[in-house]
């Protein structure tokens, strides 16, 4: 039974009161205070103090100072008036119950306001956090597309000056070729008009202008030679690949992975031993595990699911380095709701895909997806939604294993609000 506390003092004015209550030994700790519009507790084991306020208070304002063997409250009142008493006169057991039950529904909801008004100034102060990173990148983006605008223009201007330093290159050289041409064609009007000096036959006036041809087609042929250019030298340009054990493209930055990954599967196929005595009578194909894989596999789709276990735990007893082994063996577990033996392999099955490359990503996201499927069979969902953001993680624009991991958030909400009820 508490030991209720009746020896207090108490002061007020027209907008405050001033509650001094005596507790030997009371501590921040230990000491529990309860305050609301009209009614105050203080419950400090074995001690129990409590008083129904004569009118309402601003309970958010007020104060209760701990310290000295004391509590000293400051209750400011909702209206400046003078109090009788400190206490509502002729208060029975019912009406009691009425305002605290009264009292506890205004501090939950007033917490819950608060809550949420929290959640509300959170929610701003990440949008105001996101618009301004936006508008930085922007102003970086801008930046960046202002540095090639002015790359891009100077690049220009440098080609259109190289250009014409070729035109001009060019118009010095046809100046000589045109001199030529004009020196060719005086020499062939002082050839035609000059007399013969030689006692020979003179030409005939049909032959002269033959003579004047052929060499007009000389000096034609001249000058196209001079303007053909010489060919270029023959050259080979050789290109060599780099050679590719995974189908994906080269990544120097996961060479490392990918050759650890390598030599694992080199490993795991080395470490594969069918000599000894308890293989003895099985036939050759059984005492291949890629052939029991495949085995298992049919076997899964025909839902016969019992045998595709015992296929895969053949296989896993000739090797037991082959991740996709537990991985199917994990979904069978599955269907026959072993969900403790499909956790056990699908970790298993995460443990030897490693490391992480992108050839096995497809078999690691459905590592992650029957073991998180098995957690909330188990109704273990925050577990299982961990599983499944891993999963999102390799393959975020799988649809499939979005929607499913929206649905569990969805479940973990309502089981919070159910539990807070």
């Amino acid at each position: 039974m508490p030991v209720r506390v009746s020896e207090f003092s108490w002061q007020q004015t027209p907008a405050a009161v001033f509650l001094s209550l005596p507790l030997r030994g009371v501590c921040v700790r230990d000491a529990d205070v309860f305050c609301g519009e009209s009614y105050l507790k203080v419950n400090f084991p074995p001690f129990l103090f409590e008083v129904f306020l004569y009118a309402p208070i601003d309970d958010g304002n007020s104060k209760a100072k701990i310290g000295n063997d004391t509590i000293l409250f400051t209750l400011y009142k909702k209206d400046p008036v003078m109090w009788e008493t400190l206490s509502m006169p002729g208060v029975d057991k019912e009406t009691m119950q009425r305002i605290r039950e009264k009292s506890i529904l205004q501090a939950q909801e007033k917490a819950k306001e608060a809550t949420e008004a929290k959640a509300t100034a959170k929610r701003e102060d990440q949008r105001y956090a996101l618009g301004v990173m936006m508008k930085i990148e922007e102003e970086e983006r801008k930046k960046i597309e202002d540095m090639k605008e002015n790359e891009r223009k100077k690049a220009t201007r440098e080609l259109e000056a190289w250009k014409e330093s070729q035109r001009q290159a060019e118009k010095q050289k046809s100046i000589p070729r045109k001199e030529k041409c004009q020196r060719g064609k005086q020499a062939e009007e002082r050839g035609a008009l000059k007399p013969p000096s030689l006692p020979r036959k003179a030409p005939s006036a049909a032959r002269l202008p033959q003579r004047g041809r052929n060499w007009e087609n000389i000096f034609s042929e001249k000058l196209k030679e001079d303007s053909v250019p010489a060919p270029r030298s023959a050259g080979n340009i050789q290109i060599s690949f780099t050679p590719r054990a995974f189908p994906t493209a080269l990544r120097e930055s996961q060479v490392a992975e990918e050759e650890e990954w390598l030599h694992k599967q080199a490993e795991a196929r080395r470490a594969l031993s069918t000599d000894l005595p308890e293989f003895s009578d099985l036939k050759e194909e059984e005492k291949n595990p890629d052939w029991l894989k495949e085995k298992g596999n049919k076997l899964f789709a025909t839902e016969n699911y019992l045998a595709a276990v015992d296929a895969y735990n053949l296989a896993i007893r000739l090797n037991s380095k082959i991740p996709l082994l537990y991985l199917n063996r994990a979904a069978c577990h599955l269907k026959l709701r072993n969900l403790h033996k499909a956790i056990e392999d699908s970790s298993k099955a995460l443990e030897l895909l490693t490391p992480p490359v992108s050839d096995n990503a497809n078999a690691r996201m459905k590592a992650h997806v029957r073991r998180g499927t098995a957690f909330c069979q188990l109704e273990l969902y925050v577990e299982g939604l961990q599983d499944y953001e891993a999963a999102l993680k390799i393959d975020p624009s799988n649809t499939v294993v979005q929607n499913d991991a929206e649905k569990i958030r969805n479940i973990i909400q309502g089981t919070a609000l159910k539990s807070r009820d």
